[in-house]
């Protein structure tokens, strides 16, 4: 492959709702570019981008592709990103790749949920991007309405710069507006001429000096507006509007050559920063002859090949066959070969320059988020700060041979994905597996079957319940065993009083004149310590509860230590009984951001799921609800809100503090654990 400059070098996420048409785009701009004979679809599961049996399955992207894509003089990198919500950690990552987005919109259903998370993404990394309406070839198409629905949603700084020649089943090319050719097809005539007089108005309104000459009537040459716009579009001032149909493979040339000409190079968007060996963070020239800092912002798993790491090399040359330092491990890597990856094949290549993106194979230490660099010119980029997810799920073996498996599989593919968390929830016991949602730990369960031979069982962790009591009680108990020789004897008198919640356990001794002499009383406090594990209302954990000796007896002979750790724990369960036990559940406090226009919905469902409203914030667009929810209510909160808002509200929540369950409740979670455990001995 030849060398390219670096000035034309680009590097692009494609970005969209699910089903826009980003993969089939990406089959139709390696067909232009000859990299592949013949175009593959979705539908046939034969994409050179969808390749994973997940992604063929589903027929629908759940991780991020390179599509390079090059000439003699130019290389563009497309990331073609998943746009299903459960996989946003895939286009996070992705974006601290690239310079430059395309936003695909399909042309008969237009802006969504997608589309709007797209761009709030490149607005948060202030990314360059243009729309492109897709689909024009599909039954009610409409490029007019696309665009209207584009800037009503995104403002008018979106301008149309091509203009459709026919819709739906008459969709045949595209005319450009910023480019206009010398014979205007007679289709977009009538429109042609409003249409570039509203381009040149938008370029003339980004830049004071255009602007001037715009409005004394001065006519702007082709060169000025195509300069300015390239302009106001690297400094996000103006969005273009392209039109297409990337499965008829009409306007993807034209597609491909507006990014060439309008989105940034590496050179043409501010200065990359990274911290030095002192943790200063510092600016610093994109120079393929500078030290190495590279950033790897993807990893997959391969039980055969090891692992294949995605990196942007933002400064300096990596080359094949060579040894780099990283930084985040503070340990080098055997550089063996690179690799420019083409879906599930790889085309070997010699060197990654600055500006451009590539691939290392069977790194041994380097994962997500790690920097490469030059051993004595350290730096550091920042890790991609990936959202939380709190979709969570107890993950099991399905036979006793997968249980030696599953934990050294789960910790490969949250390697992988490292917007999955795993963690071990010590009150049940569970190993949880966290992400986005159900498609996401689906994907990853079966991702794990596959490549690692480990069959996982998931379910909704169990709630973590506590009990307490509810009355001061008093109980009483003598443990005395005769079996020959030493016997065991042991007398306890305890009080049980309730505390303030979350308060915990308190133990105290109110004994006087020796009647437990005081070598007893740790063994008494012992007894009860283990007891409080397992309740009496349904086995759960007891907690906000004081336990105090104040009377009892001993033998001299046959009393021990033991004797009295056996009578104290008999003695707390039968005063747990009398005490009027109670069943306490975790709360949550829950934090809602949500379209005003579902607001409504969003609190009657919070109102069904038992949840007391605290705070209502309105903001632009979008109201904030935080409310107090018993977690029960929200373990699958992920999905419910999405059906409530079609996608476009997102929430948080954390641990709050207990509370008594309802006492409907509480048959309920009482019956549901002894059929768990039922479930369990058989």
């Amino acid at each position: 492959m030849p060398k390219i400059d670096v000035t034309n070098l680009r590097n692009v996420a494609l970005l969209s709702h699910s089903g826009a048409g980003k993969t089939a785009l990406s089959e139709a701009l390696l067909f232009n570019a000859q990299v592949i004979n013949r175009l593959g679809s979705v539908e046939d599961g034969n994409t050179v981008s969808d390749y994973e049996p997940e992604e063929i399955k589903r027929r629908s992207s759940v991780q991020t592709t390179l599509i390079a894509c090059s000439g003699d003089r130019y290389k563009v990198n497309f990331l073609d990103t998943p746009g299903y919500d459960d996989f946003i950690g895939e286009v996070v990552a992705a974006l601290r790749a690239v310079e430059g987005a395309a936003i695909l919109v399909p042309g008969p259903s237009g802006v969504d949920v997608g589309t709007e998370r797209s761009w709030e993404l490149c607005e948060d990394g202030e990314l360059p991007r243009m729309f492109l309406v897709n689909k024009m070839d599909r039954e009610n198409a409409n490029f007019s309405r696309t665009v209207a629905d584009i800037q009503g949603t995104f403002g008018n700084k979106c301008v149309p710069f091509q203009l459709p020649i026919g819709e739906a089943q008459d969709f045949k090319g595209v005319v450009s507006i910023v480019r206009p050719p010398s014979d205007i097809p007679a289709e977009v005539a009538d429109q042609f001429e409003s249409a570039r007089e509203r381009l040149i108005e938008a370029v003339a309104e980004s830049d004071d000096e255009l602007a001037e000459r715009y409005l004394e009537g001065e006519e702007l040459t082709d060169a000025e507006i195509i300069a300015g716009a390239r302009k106001a579009i690297c400094s996000g001032d103006l969005v273009p509007i392209l039109a297409s149909s990337a499965t008829q493979n009409i306007g993807v040339n034209e597609f491909l050559e507006m990014v060439q000409e309008f989105l940034p190079s590496p050179l043409d968007v501010k200065k990359p920063t990274m911290k030095n060996a002192s943790g200063n963070a510092t600016e610093f020239e994109v120079d393929p002859a500078g030290p190495l800092a590279a950033f790897v912002f993807k990893t997959t798993a391969d039980p055969f090949v090891g692992k294949l790491s995605l990196f942007r090399v933002f400064r300096g040359t990596i080359s094949s066959n060579s040894e780099i330092w990283n930084s985040a491990r503070k340990q080098s890597e055997r550089i063996g070969q690179l690799y420019l990856p083409r879906g599930k094949s790889q085309e070997n290549i010699t060197e990654v320059v600055a500006g451009d993106i590539g691939a290392i194979g069977k790194l041994a230490l380097t994962v997500t988020g790690d920097t490469l660099c030059a051993r004595d010119n350290p730096v550091a980029f920042e890790k991609v700060n990936f959202p939380a997810g709190f979709y969570s799920v107890a993950v099991s073996p399905a036979t006793k041979a997968d249980l030696d498996k599953m934990s050294t599989s789960l910790s490969r593919i949250v390697e992988e994905d490292p917007s999955l968390s795993l963690s071990r929830q010590v009150e049940t016991s569970e190993m949880v597996l966290t992400g986005f949602g159900e498609a996401q730990i689906d994907v990853a369960i079966d991702k794990i079957k596959r490549k690692f031979g480990a069959e996982l069982e998931t379910r909704l962790p169990r709630v973590p319940y506590r009990e307490s009591i509810s009355r001061v009680t008093k109980a009483e108990y003598r443990h005395k065993k005769q079996s020959g020789g030493h016997g065991q004897y042991g007398h306890v008198v305890l009080r049980l009083e309730p505390k303030e919640r979350d308060q915990g356990f308190e133990f105290g001794s109110e004994i006087v004149g020796g009647k437990v002499p005081k070598e007893y009383i740790p063994a008494v406090e012992k007894g009860i310590v283990k007891t409080l594990e397992e309740g009496v209302v349904a086995g759960f954990p007891v907690v906000d509860l004081k336990a105090i000796i104040y009377d009892g007896s001993f033998h001299d002979v046959d009393s021990s230590g033991m004797s009295f750790e056996i009578a104290s724990s008999q003695a707390l369960r039968k005063g747990l009984l009398e005490a009027n036990p109670i069943l306490l559940e975790p709360i949550v406090k829950l934090k809602v951001n949500v379209p005003d226009a579902y607001t409504g919905e969003v609190m009657s469902d919070l109102n069904v799921k038992r949840g007391r409203i605290l705070e209502m914030t309105p903001n632009d667009r979008y109201t904030v609800i935080e409310a107090e929810v018993p977690h029960s209510e929200v373990q699958r909160y992920s999905q419910d809100l999405r059906s409530l808002t079609q996608g476009r509200g997102s929430y948080e929540f954390k641990f709050d503090h207990y509370e008594p369950v309802p006492q409907n409740i509480e048959q309920k979670v009482i019956q549901d654990v002894k059929r768990a455990k039922e479930q369990q001995v058989a």
